[in-house]
């Protein structure tokens, strides 16, 4: 009667060849991929520290109301500002984006100086820390593939090329990830202390194998959600069954005007109210810490736009979305990251979920050590399936060494 322990070892041995397989053939592109994905977990911190110049400001006299900044800017340089970041830290710019007349597109966005009104840099000003970062976002996305400017495939854009290859290494990560599951589970649940553990004192072999092992457990949640979450950038497909999953599907629908008896009022310039006193009063519906963005309308028709966004070590991701009267800042709508169903709030966390800001600070420290380790396992994990090959071989050798002498006795 086949017992437990021998049913299991010719399926390991399947798991096995699967995580083998799977790992190295997408081992080099899963490098690339997460060694730039471990340094773009800290995209916003590296640009902040390399061109601080921007973002932060000494706090001297008496800060400037949005109002003022508002028209300063719209003075000096004409057009009309569209929207507005504004930090909750006394230290920190204010981003606004003006859109001049004529042009075209979302315009262009400014740092300025809440204490002065100066400003201190725009966005169409490209430094050397934002383009290392776009090359480690394409590297991370589309693998550099997107910036060969002649097509490698006529059936395709080099961009689709990019999200396609980048889709399959990570399928063969995520696989990699769920077969790992399955041959450590068994195999260390009676010494599963001994399998958390790295036996420094072993030869180096030893030591890669556990450290393979170990901490591949230990990043094993973060592993598959950013696996997982991954893919919804790569296949059309899956980004459907995510939205389907966890209800926030969309179906693409033409839009059919419905006639109406009653005569459309034609939409008349922005009423000119006051800006703080309507971030005020945005403040009072969502009464904590954190930074706003502010969608400023373009007729007397649409309400106020603000999106306020939680700050602190564990402050969870998702923003809490409000528009506002122009008239009286009486409130139109609330949408509360909050209320929504967990289904939603997963499905809408996709991003945040993937780059780790799900809980920010501490959650993002998480997700750059487990990005680290994904590095690190196609090398460890190549490592031990060389060292098993050559430990196999040395038997061979020797049982024709035997032959040898015995033929010459």
């Amino acid at each position: 009667m086949a017992t437990p322990s021998s049913l299991w070892k010719p399926i390991r041995k399947v798991f096995d060849k699967i995580h083998l397989y799977a790992g190295l053939a997408s081992g080099l592109i899963v490098i690339a991929v997460c060694l730039s994905g471990t340094i773009y977990v800290y995209n916003t911190e590296i640009k902040e520290w390399a061109d601080s110049e921007r973002y932060f400001v000494e706090v001297e006299g008496e800060r400037k109301s949005l109002d003022e900044l508002k028209n300063g800017l719209q003075q000096r340089l004409g057009g009309e500002v569209t929207g507005l970041f504004v930090y909750g830290d006394s230290d920190r710019s204010v981003q606004m984006t003006l859109l001049k007349e004529g042009e075209k597109g979302r315009g262009t966005t400014y740092f300025v100086n809440p204490y002065s009104g100066e400003i201190l840099a725009d966005n169409t000003e490209q430094t050397a820390a934002e383009e290392f970062m776009r090359t480690q976002f394409s590297l991370h996305r589309w693998l550099l593939i997107d910036r060969i400017e002649e097509p490698i495939l006529e059936s395709m854009g080099n961009r689709e090329l990019g999200r396609l290859i980048n889709g399959i290494a990570t399928s063969l990560f995520l696989l990699g990830v769920i077969t790992g599951i399955v041959i450590w589970v068994p195999q260390k649940a009676k010494t599963w202390k001994q399998g958390l553990k790295v036996k420094w004192s072993g030869n180096w072999k030893r030591v890669n194998h556990d450290l393979h092992n170990t901490l591949a457990f230990y990043s094993l949640i973060a592993l598959f959600i950013m696996s997982a979450t991954g893919l919804f950038w790569s296949f059309e497909w899956y980004r459907e069954g995510w939205q389907k999953t966890w209800d926030t599907y969309q179906a693409p629908s033409a839009k059919v005007e419905e006639k109406s008896e009653e005569p459309m009022n034609t939409p008349g310039p922005a009423l000119d109210f006051s800006l703080d006193q309507a971030l005020t009063k945005a403040n009072e519906q969502l009464d904590y810490s954190g930074n706003w963005r502010i969608s400023l309308p373009n007729d007397d028709q649409t309400p106020i736009g603000f999106s306020k966004y939680r700050t602190g070590f564990f402050a969870r991701s998702g923003a809490d979305q409000i528009t506002l009267d122009q008239k009286d800042f009486s409130v139109v709508e609330a949408k509360l990251f909050s209320d929504m169903p967990v289904r939603q709030k997963i499905g809408r966390s996709v991003k945040s979920l993937h780059t780790g800001e799900i809980f920010g600070t501490f959650s993002k420290f998480l997700w750059f050590v487990a990005c680290l380790i994904a590095t690190s396992l196609p090398i460890s994990g190549t490592l031990i399936w060389w060292n098993k090959r050559k430990k196999k071989k040395r038997p061979v050798k020797k049982q024709k060494l035997e032959k040898k002498v015995a033929e010459m006795a």
